[in-house]
């Protein structure tokens, strides 16, 4: 296999995020760095707050890095023009958690779908109306919709079916790359397996590869074939679903495994409970970040920020002293 072949479709390098409140910089995204591989789905997870959702419109450039790069498919599109951007755009797409507010009330979801289409009218620069008529109709039956849905608006659906709708719309262009921040948290439970099943379905059927944004770790159980796990504004682990999910390398990420429900009740368990709340990201604390809260703290955790590095078993973690 070639080194091109082996290349990442999207690759950050210290990407950084930050905001000026008042005299103060308050730093949503802090020095990630990370690669999505063709075909696979990376899940971010992590606490309200820690900057999943900031990061996922960071590589898509849908918010300006304040620093480090981003790479798609090999070319820099942090410091490409809005022009060069635009002609990028139908190759990577962005599901967003709330469905209501992503669709315009006020018109109807086959002019809400097309509108990508026509925005992007295709390499030959024309569709036409009857193109357009057919790709409206294999997207929806594609996420399990029936043509009549295209004529109407989107207060006649339910939550599930407007997730549906933005996933067709999502995928008008046939992307390469969807980030889908928090796309079934709002959900009810059962509706969230239906989606989840629908995003890998397309996945099988159309090679999509996914950065799949989450706070819920059954879900990302159940999709991610890898797995970063975010800690006020950094990534803290990062690794193989099975491994970071099943033997996990840093505190923070036991802690949040170890808080999800046991499945039977009264079930046996260990619990890592986490005191006191996530530091504020404008004034982060020395050291590791985690240390306030970390149930294994030593003194050089207090003074010494540790770097994100091998720990065996094909994962990363930034923890002076990893479990296991």
């Amino acid at each position: 296999m070639t080194g091109a072949a082996e290349a990442p479709l999207l690759e950050a390098r210290d990407l950084s995020k930050h905001y000026r409140v008042g005299r103060q910089v308050l730093r949503a995204v802090d020095g990630v760095s990370l690669a999505v591989r063709a075909g696979e789905t990376l899940g971010l997870v992590g606490e309200s707050g820690c900057g999943k959702s900031t990061l996922g419109r960071c590589l898509l450039r849908l918010a300006e890095p304040s620093g480090g790069t981003v790479a798609f498919e090999g070319t820099d599109i942090t410091r490409m023009s809005e022009r060069a951007l635009r002609r990028m755009r139908p190759r990577m797409q962005m599901v967003f958690q709330d469905s209501y507010a992503a669709l315009n009330p006020r018109r109807r979801i086959g002019d809400l779908v097309a509108e990508p289409l026509r925005v992007h009218p295709g390499p030959d620069g024309r569709r036409g109306r009857d193109g357009i008529a057919a790709r409206l109709a294999e997207l929806v039956r594609l996420v399990g919709l029936p043509e009549t849905a295209l004529q109407r608006y989107p207060h006649e659906f339910s939550g599930g079916q407007r997730q549906r709708i933005n996933i067709a719309r999502a995928l008008a262009l046939s992307p390469a790359l969807v980030v889908a921040d928090e796309p079934v948290s709002a959900l009810d439970v059962s509706i969230q397996a239906q989606i989840v099943n629908l995003f890998m379905d397309l996945q099988a059927r159309l090679g999509l590869t996914y950065v799949f944004i989450a706070h819920d770790l059954s879900v990302v159980r159940q999709i991610a074939t890898r797995v970063a796990v975010m800690y006020l504004g950094a990534v803290v682990e990062l690794g193989g679903a099975d491994a970071v999910l099943h033997a996990p390398a840093h505190p923070y990420t036991a802690a949040l495994i170890s808080a999800v429900p046991e499945p039977v009740v009264g079930a046996a368990s260990r619990r890592t409970l986490l005191t006191g709340d996530v530091p504020s990201p404008i004034a982060p604390p020395p050291g590791c970040r985690f240390h306030t809260r970390c149930p294994v703290v030593q003194a050089r955790c207090r003074t010494e920020p540790p770097v994100l590095r091998d720990v065996g078993g094909g994962q990363q973690a930034a923890c002076h002293f990893p479990l296991g």
